[in-house]
């Protein structure tokens, strides 16, 4: 089977109440890691590149590299999206480069900006066959290009929602209703705004919802980093039962990153503080490309519920 759009998940996942797991990838091992998982799951996925994935892999090894990926496993469905597009002329580079999905991330800008800047990459993209999520509302914290600071972070308004979707004809809108980037994603306790996302899939029902920033950053990860020489303290992030209730409540995807740098450096640290003679890259990578398949497995099968939904 080869690269689809989200079109099609997104109608089933609205439909049987369930979130398709996209996931961060920067290199060889976590995509297969998380094809692996998807495989044996029997999941659909979405495999998902920021500029600065791009920057640091480059767009045409990605794309082989994913091609790789799906002719490994034609039993399920697997689509390349660009995450946080920070223009038109990047998300233009990965239309044209193959990618079925982009975002565009225009919510630092206001209103009106976001629609007219939204509206150009739809035109685009539609004219290509992608499609294209969009972004209303700004998340605290911090990941590759994106860094918004606490207090510049605001809610999505379910109004000004209706009107983006209608105005740019955006195929999916990530909303803000308390996730955020990073490692470091609350100080106190975790808190989502349920009545917000309830609002908005009131007003736009037929809109698949997007949250970002919604790793778990999973404890037993960040203490194993730091067992083995991390220095990452007091790192917190959205619990899985959360999570499980947003997927059950209208949101059809669910963007994982922290999480998977987490799996892979801990793996790499123990490797490494356990045998110091270790230097052949294959020793720490395949642990580490388990870890991810585990870590993706575990999303999938008991937070996001896409098991068996091919």
């Amino acid at each position: 089977m080869p690269l689809v759009t989200t079109k099609a998940m997104f109608e089933k996942s609205m439909k049987e109440h369930y979130a398709i797991g996209a996931f961060n990838v920067n290199n060889m091992e976590i995509i297969q890691g998380i094809i692996d998982a998807a495989k044996e799951e029997k999941s659909p996925v979405i495999l998902q590149a920021s500029s600065g994935a791009i920057k640091y892999a480059r767009v045409n090894y990605l794309m082989k590299m994913v091609e790789a990926a799906v002719e490994e496993a034609p039993e399920i469905q697997v689509a390349l999206h660009l995450d946080h597009g920070p223009d038109f002329e990047t998300c233009k580079m990965c239309i044209d480069a193959g990618f079925t999905s982009v975002m565009i991330d225009g919510s630092k800008y206001d209103f009106e900006e976001n629609i007219a800047i939204t509206k150009q990459v739809v035109d685009y993209a539609h004219a290509h066959g992608v499609v294209v999520e969009a972004e209303l509302g700004k998340l605290a914290g911090i990941e590759d290009d994106v860094n918004v600071a606490q207090e510049d972070a605001m809610y999505t308004d379910p109004e000004q929602a209706k009107e983006f979707v209608e105005r740019t004809g955006c195929d999916s809108l990530a909303i803000a209703i308390g996730t955020s980037h990073g490692a470091y994603k609350f100080k106190g306790e975790a808190k989502l705004r349920f009545d917000i996302l309830a609002k908005i899939k009131e007003l736009i029902p037929n809109t698949p919802i997007v949250l970002h920033g919604a790793s778990t950053v999973i404890p037993e990860l960040v203490q194993m980093c730091n067992q083995y020489g991390a220095d990452i303290p007091g790192a917190k992030g959205v619990p899985d039962e959360m999570l499980h209730e947003a997927s059950k409540n209208g949101v059809s995807k669910i963007n994982v990153d922290t999480d998977l740098r987490l799996a892979m450096t801990a793996q790499i640290r123990k490797v490494f503080a356990e045998d110091p003679s270790t230097f052949d890259p294959r020793k720490y990578l395949q642990p580490a490309r388990e870890e991810i398949k585990k870590t993706v497995g575990h999303k999938i099968k008991e937070v996001f519920g896409s098991s068996n939904r091919v």
